[in-house]
């Protein structure tokens, strides 16, 4: 059964869940490898595309735009909404857009509960989604989280 964690965003600012979200995806393409980043649209993909490279070199993400680098993609790839994104299975799932992705193989997701309240409501309807797709769902206070890693 996948896992599916929700960080809440509240008290974050953008750069602050950048960072959060870049610490995760490291973390995370470490543990379990293969990953597939659903942005928003193609300028957030390209702001997180920026975002990991300033990473510091212990915590390199071998990651891509979809569509470049090597053929079958790079492990971690990011992909948006209205990009031509080819089928493959992902152990790791983060998901930014108000919509929830396709997960299937995927043993651990991540999404996002932002502060606004029309895309706070976005995320309680992917949780419920995920939940009566069988996800094992659990939150984080993100901004607990932020505070612990400086």
């Amino acid at each position: 059964m996948a896992q599916g964690i929700f960080y809440v965003l509240d008290g974050l600012n953008e750069e602050q869940q950048l960072t959060l979200f870049c610490k995760l995806i490291s973390e995370r393409w470490r543990e379990l490898g293969s990953m597939r980043v659903w942005c928003r649209d193609q300028q957030h993909a390209e702001a997180l595309d920026q975002a990991l490279w300033q990473q510091p070199t212990d915590a390199f993400v071998p990651h891509n735009l979809v569509g470049e680098g090597p053929p079958y993609g790079a492990p971690v790839e990011l992909c948006w909404p209205a990009a031509t994104v080819a089928s493959r299975r992902c152990k790791v799932i983060v998901n930014f857009m108000p919509t929830a992705p396709q997960f299937a193989g995927a043993q651990l997701i991540l999404d996002q509960v932002p502060s606004a309240p029309e895309q706070r409501q976005e995320a309680r309807e992917r949780f419920k989604w995920y939940r009566q797709q069988g996800v094992n769902l659990s939150t984080v206070n993100a901004a607990e989280l932020a505070t612990h890693s400086n």
